[in-house]
């Protein structure tokens, strides 16, 4: 065999081995868990929370102030 014979093979052997550990990554990701972690739900359970309480706040003075002009409204007529 010639010289270009065993870095000919040499260079599939390599090429071989990397397409394994693309494949081994491949499957790694693919075994992880679906669900996102515990720190990352709660951030956004606390985050909805906060949301829920602030549109509550808003809506809140959004009446107040809307009752303030009816009542402005109605004492200049």
């Amino acid at each position: 065999m010639s010289h270009f014979t065993y870095i000919a093979l040499d260079i599939a052997r390599e090429r071989g081995q990397e397409a394994d550990r693309h494949r081994r990554a491949h499957l790694a990701r693919l075994e992880r868990p679906a669900r996102p972690s515990f720190a990352r739900t709660s951030t956004a359970r606390a985050f909805a929370a906060v949301s829920r309480g602030s549109a509550a706040a808003v809506r809140h003075l959004d009446a107040a102030v809307a009752e303030d002009l009816q009542h402005g409204l109605a004492h200049a007529k």
